[in-house]
């Protein structure tokens, strides 16, 4: 039965059930009747049934300050991403460095700085810098960093972006300042970068700034406006004076080993030359010797056989012999031409041909001596 229907009795479901009328609840009295239990709850004075309290009616402070409680309590959850560090101070002193996950702070009392651990920066850096030859340069440079060190890169330094960017001056300058101007330009660029590397990296470490370079890139390295043309002239002429070098060297490279080659064939066929004229000097030696040996066990026998065979080695290198016989006017002719058949018979015929005629002639030779040397015997004896 609803507590409006007749028999109701007029009962309020909010409490009031005294009251006569018909219309909606009294929000007021919801709230002291609320009012009325936190305070009994947390040791106040209840009031009275019609709203009053004893000192007139106080305001909810209990219900404040739970409320407060909760929104503080919410207030000092934070999350910090996996990329992220977070460095706790408590009361302006460091207190702690939290990794990723979900954290809780007092709020007021310790205040939290996120920093990005592995986000790479970029910082560039341009000026005019004077080289070690006393020239002047216009140099571009680019550095890539990352937060190695959270603590260091929110306590240690008032202006972390600032120091490196001085930093990366001064390390430039000094690298700038050892090299040449055609180094910076074209020859060493490389290692420029390289010792800006390490020399930026020493400074921000002795500065103690948590930040830890990646890479360094000499982007852009060229002489003043003002005298880019005549720089230009030079790297031009230095551009053909290497030119002409590597051409110089290729041609060097061509003609040196054939002169090697030359020059070796050369020494091979003298030393070919000096065993072949050692052997044969060798080889004579070797065959005077026994000659001699035959020499001096029959001097007359082998007088005779060097005089037949000095006569074959003449006659065969000739086609017409003529004999002169002592005492006499009358000339022996021998007709060799034919058995040479002229000069343009080869050697092999002419070795087919002349050892029976050579044998033949050597024979009448003798004979002819033999004889000779009887009739000057007789003579003698006559005599």
């Amino acid at each position: 039965m609803a507590w409006n229907e007749p028999g109701g009795n007029n009962k309020d479901p909010w409490g009031g059930g005294n009251r006569n009328n018909d219309g909606p609840p009294d929000l007021d009295e919801l709230l002291r009747k609320m009012q009325q239990k936190l305070n009994g709850l947390f040791g106040g004075k209840p009031s009275d049934s019609q709203g009053g309290s004893g000192n007139g009616g106080s305001f909810p402070w209990s219900l404040v300050l739970i409320v407060l409680a909760v929104v503080y309590g919410l207030w000092g959850f934070y999350q910090v991403e996996a990329n992220e560090s977070a460095v706790v101070l408590r009361l302006g002193k460091y207190h702690s460095t939290e990794s990723s996950g979900l954290h809780w702070n007092p709020p007021l009392i310790d205040h939290v700085t996120k920093v990005n651990m592995t986000e790479v920066r970029t910082e560039r850096t341009t000026g005019q810098m004077l080289t070690e030859d006393a020239s002047i340069v216009d140099v571009v440079l680019q550095v890539q960093w990352h937060i190695d060190d959270a603590e260091s890169f929110v306590l240690r330094v008032a202006d972390p972006l600032k120091s490196l960017q001085e930093a990366t001056d001064s390390a430039l300058r000094h690298v700038v300042g050892s090299q040449t101007l055609n180094g910076v330009i074209s020859q060493n660029r490389t290692q420029v970068a390289a010792d800006t590397q390490v020399r930026l990296q020493e400074y921000l470490d002795l500065y103690i700034t948590g930040i830890r370079v990646d890479v360094v890139n000499l982007t852009d390295a060229k002489a003043p406006r003002e005298v880019q043309d005549a720089f230009d002239d030079v790297v031009r002429a230095r551009e053909d004076e290497v030119r002409l070098q590597n051409e110089a060297q290729a041609y060097a490279n061509q003609v040196i080993p054939v002169a090697r080659g030359q020059a070796q064939r050369m020494l091979e066929e003298a030393e070919a030359y000096k065993s072949r004229v050692v052997a044969s000097a060798r080889g004579e030696a070797a065959r005077f010797t026994a000659l001699l040996k035959e020499y001096q066990l029959a001097p007359g026998v082998t007088r005779e056989r060097m005089y037949l065979e000095t006569v074959q080695d003449v006659m065969s290198n000739t086609s017409k012999v003529m004999v002169d016989v002592e005492g006499g006017n009358n000339m022996m002719y021998l007709p060799l031409d034919k058995l040479g058949q002229g000069s343009g018979t080869s050697a092999a015929q002419r070795q087919q041909v002349s050892p029976q005629v050579v044998d033949e002639i050597s024979q009448r030779v003798i004979n002819q001596l033999r004889t000779e040397a009887a009739n000057t015997r007789r003579s003698r004896e006559v005599r």
